[in-house]
């Protein structure tokens, strides 16, 4: 077979001729597209900077106000606390002028408050700590002079009132109370100031009894007892004061056997 060497040539520049233009407009499409792509993704990167860069400067600016209004704010504060300061001073040394002329009603004041803080202690232990701390408060004002001697002895003779009054007073309270080893807020029913009875939250019941200079708490299970401190609890609940109610022995003026 004879091959002729022109017709050979001329096909393969043919064929390079007609392969040469496709393959290179494919390479810069492929470029052109991965530009565009490019430049969308730098033109997201902008904008993206730009929203968090607005985002950024509106923080700030919330926060600069907010530092602002908070100095502004101690500012006032401050003024306050010096104002009242002052007129504290001022109250004071009133207190002090007028007070003057009335030493001697000082020591009688403290006597009073002492005599009353130890009747608080030694009767029926109901609201002790609260009310001895509010004696404490007229003794500290006092010496601090934050009251005069006539605030003093009136607010003395008040407590005194106060006294008097929770020995005819019935009626159901919540107070915490030493029962079990440990601390239990429970509802107390006080008849004057001759008994006082307790249930706690989980339904036990008793009585205050003294032994010697302090008071206990008689936990009660006798069904029968229980039964009749429940409907005590019930009566007085509905603000039933008056009636006759049977009821165990537990005056706290007597010695527990």
């Amino acid at each position: 077979m004879i091959v002729n060497p022109t017709k050979i040539t001329t096909a393969l520049l043919l064929s390079a001729t007609l392969y040469s233009p496709l393959s290179a407009s494919n390479t810069n499409e492929e470029l052109v597209n991965s530009i565009i792509a490019l430049r969308g993704d730098v033109e997201n990167l902008y904008t993206d900077i730009k929203e968090n860069k607005q985002r950024y400067n509106a923080q700030m600016k919330s926060l600069s106000m907010q530092i602002t209004d908070s100095q502004a704010q101690i500012n006032r504060k401050t003024t306050t606390i010096k104002l009242a300061k002052n007129e504290l001073e001022k109250i004071k040394l009133k207190i002090e002028e007028t007070a003057t002329g009335n030493s001697e009603m000082r020591p009688l004041v403290m006597n009073a408050l002492s005599l009353l803080e130890t009747s608080i202690k030694e009767g029926i232990p109901f609201m002790v700590e609260q009310r001895v701390a509010d004696l404490h408060k007229i003794e500290s004002d006092l010496k601090a002079g934050v009251i005069t001697n006539e605030k003093a002895l009136a607010l003395t003779w008040a407590s005194y009132d106060d006294l008097i009054r929770l020995t005819k007073e019935i009626g159901i309270f919540k107070q915490q109370i030493e029962f079990g080893g440990k601390k239990v807020l429970a509802k107390v029913a006080k008849l004057g100031s001759v008994a006082l009875f307790f249930s706690t939250p989980n339904e036990a019941v008793g009585f205050v009894v003294k032994e010697g200079n302090t008071y206990a708490y008689k936990h009660i299970t006798d069904p029968e007892d229980s039964k009749k401190i429940v409907a005590l609890f019930d009566a007085l609940q509905k603000q039933i004061r008056t009636g006759y109610f049977e009821l165990p022995n537990a005056l706290v003026l007597q010695e527990s056997k």
